[in-house]
């Protein structure tokens, strides 16, 4: 058996039963977290690919942290591995990345720069980045890897409550990304390159105690790297954001729209001509967190990412490096769902009976908001828009429980789709019935 497995099992087991390291004001803290998971899927959505997965997958995490006055030092070491994956499942990057330093920064507190009550610091290196709502700009948690980027951040606080944030850096492409080498987990440095850059932030203002408004802007601009012919990504995203976080006994909402413009190469051919980009995103919410010590909360919701359409432009709307768990559903092998040609309301609902457990389950009846493109992550598409727009409908849960307070936890995911008439009939539908999946996972702190 691999000696990283037998590693990270011995750091499993010894996790669940030594005290987690608390972070300090001074000095070496060391802390890090192992996970273990089984994830299986049936009923396959996606074109291409083989019909029933089955995965183990092994996530090991080792941070370090050094604090001295106002400079931080900070690294961390991931270790993805899988077990069971064959040629034609899908199995990527996604999954597996070992051996990989995703985070090694220094950080600076700068003071007030913007004069009394106000507070800036820099970071500069290499690590994560979770912005604004994350639809955007985020370092995946339920995927077996993480998005990392390298280049410089500022943050800067206001004394009455505005706050922003800036970042130039370079998104780390994770390597080696052939599928043989994937599905044998061998490692390789990742690699960032001027070829795939990444700038913007967003600027926020808190409108009460509880409601805040933000306006954002990334702009991301790809090239062609050795090996990696692309689409010649060059784009602009534009977004505000409205939002009043839940209380009990009292409405929430969230409201998000982004506006992307820019061009594209018409595929990933050389010399293929450029196409302007106009796309565009919308999500809205609108919660009630019941009183009591059962901490519920109920929701409405809404999501619109546009598609492209016929003409000489490019209208699908690109999440960029956005996170999916949130909004719809797992990444992972599943990944039928994400922010792309889909057009959904939904229903929600959570809870938190203690600080040990919690529960949440999701339903979105889909559509495609393009009939022409493929709809949303799937690569299924009727070019032709004879399939009709209904794709089917989802619904998505999930348990966590910690067995051993903030020491072990327990979790279950899982999702079904019903797939509606376009999932069935597009010509290149995987003829599969229903989609089903599920992932159970254990996850120790120390």
């Amino acid at each position: 058996m691999d000696r990283s497995f037998l590693l990270s099992l011995l750091a499993l087991l010894l996790g669940s039963a030594t005290v987690p390291a608390v972070a300090q004001e001074e000095g070496l803290s060391l802390a890090g977290n192992v996970r273990f998971r089984y994830e299986a899927l049936d009923g396959q959505a996606r074109a291409g690919l083989d019909d029933a997965i089955d995965l183990w997958s092994l996530r090991t995490v080792l941070s370090a942290d050094y604090r001295a006055g106002a400079i931080h030092v900070g690294a961390e070491l991931w270790d993805s591995r899988v077990w069971g994956g064959h040629p034609g499942e899908g199995i990527s990057t996604s999954e597996v990345n070992t051996l990989e330093p995703v985070q090694a920064y220094v950080a600076a507190d700068l003071g007030a720069l913007l004069g009394r009550g106000s507070k800036a610091s820099v970071q500069l290196g290499r690590f994560m980045l979770n912005l604004g709502s994350r639809r955007l700009v985020a370092a995946d948690e339920f995927r077996n890897t993480t998005n990392g980027y390298t280049g410089a951040r500022i943050d800067v606080t206001g004394a009455r409550g505005s706050s922003a944030t800036l970042i130039y850096v370079l998104p780390q492409t994770r390597r080696p990304d052939d599928e043989v080498s994937v599905l044998d987990n061998e490692g390789g440095i990742d690699r960032e390159s001027f070829d795939l850059q990444l700038w913007g932030g967003y600027v926020a203002q808190k409108l009460s105690r509880r409601s805040m408004a933000e306006i954002g802007y990334f702009g991301l601009r790809e090239r062609d790297m050795p090996g990696r012919p692309t689409r010649d990504r060059d784009l602009h995203s534009f977004s505000l954001r409205l939002m009043r976080d839940p209380a009990p006994a009292a409405l929430d909402y969230e409201v998000e729209g982004i506006w992307q413009m820019g061009s594209v190469s018409a595929s990933t051919a050389p010399g293929a001509p450029p196409l302007d980009v106009a796309a565009w995103f919308a999500h809205g919410d609108i919660g009630y967190s019941l009183p009591g010590t059962l901490h519920a909360r109920i929701s409405v919701e809404f999501d619109y990412a546009s598609g492209d359409g016929p003409g000489r432009g490019y209208g699908r709307f690109d999440t960029l490096f956005g996170m999916r768990r949130a909004d719809y559903a797992p990444s992972g092998i599943f990944a039928q769902i994400g922010r792309a040609n889909i057009l959904t309301p939904g229903l929600r609902g959570e809870v938190a009976p203690g600080k040990r457990i919690d529960a949440s389950a999701a339903w979105h009846p889909m559509w495609l908001a393009s009939r022409t493109d493929s709809f949303s992550t799937t690569g299924v598409r009727d070019a032709t828009g004879r399939s009709g727009r209904f794709a089917g409908h989802m619904l998505d849960g999930r348990l966590r429980w910690w067995a051993v307070p903030a020491r072990l936890r327990t979790e279950i995911n899982a999702s079904w789709i019903g797939k509606g008439r376009f999932l069935h009939d597009a010509p290149n539908a995987p003829h599969t019935g229903d989609t089903r999946y599920i992932a159970l996972a254990l996850t120790t702190l120390f």
